[in-house]
């Protein structure tokens, strides 16, 4: 593995000097550091950068301020992409995305969600299904469309060729063919949980994430099986955007 992702919810619990200490650490292995762990200030984020880290992933979700509002209580679409040109500026890669489905979303709303993408620039952008999950406000709302989150990978495939484009985890938990159909309609990138299955129980965002038990090896030798069913060549480098390289 080349690529070591940190992924956490809108928390603060980890002071930033324990993030810029864990960062500094895993490089030391000589891998990149993907961090996505939320909104922060842009002396936070430099910090981060000068200890190692390499990338971050902060999707939009959506570019409608209207939905965006409804959707994150306290929060605003102003900041959110604060932040994502901070990280632009401040060298990272640039991870974003949306999902497909919510409730409420239009068809000019995902339009617009392709522009950003286009505008910001970025490295790297997941797209996926929206997905109900139990206990939480949308809990009762109809998940969206593994099609339509196909056909927004194939228009970003071809708006931004060389940028990555992961096949996501929610592809895969809405259709059991969901890492092959996103290979085939423009995503270049998998990216498998690795965490042990007792510690995966505690990571289910949303019904079906991360709900197979297999081996980190099985997992791994699986996922290299479909890229070559695929006519794919499986990396053996970073991962890296391909116009930086």
């Amino acid at each position: 593995l080349k690529t070591i992702v940190l992924q956490s919810g809108e928390d603060k619990f980890y002071p930033i000097e324990v993030l810029c200490s864990v960062a500094e650490e895993i490089k030391k292995l000589d891998v990149a550091v993907t961090l996505s762990i939320g909104e922060l200030t842009t002396k936070e984020y430099t910090n981060l950068k000068i200890t190692g880290a390499d990338r971050f992933l902060l999707r939009i979700e959506t570019t409608d301020p209207e939905l965006y509002k409804r959707l994150h209580p306290g929060m605003s679409i102003e900041n959110r992409k604060r932040c994502l040109y901070d990280l632009k500026d401040l060298g990272y890669e640039v991870g974003t995305g949306c999902l497909v489905g919510l409730p409420g979303q239009t068809p000019l709303m995902l339009a617009k969600d392709l522009k950003f993408f286009k505008e910001l620039d970025a490295d790297m952008i997941g797209i996926g299904p929206f997905i109900s999950c139990p206990g939480t406000p949308l809990e009762d709302e109809t998940g969206g469309s593994v099609q339509l989150a196909l056909k927004m990978i194939a228009l970003t495939r071809l708006m931004l060729p060389d940028i990555n484009i992961p096949a996501t985890t929610a592809l895969a938990a809405k259709d059991g063919e969901g890492y092959k159909k996103g290979l085939e309609y423009g995503a270049n990138v998998i990216m498998p949980n690795m965490g042990k299955n007792e510690y995966k129980e505690l990571y289910k965002i949303y019904p079906g994430k991360g709900s197979v038990e297999m081996s980190i090896r099985t997992r791994l030798d699986t996922i290299k099986k479909l890229i070559i069913s695929e006519g794919r060549v499986v990396g053996k480098g970073r991962g890296d955007h391909i116009k930086n390289h």
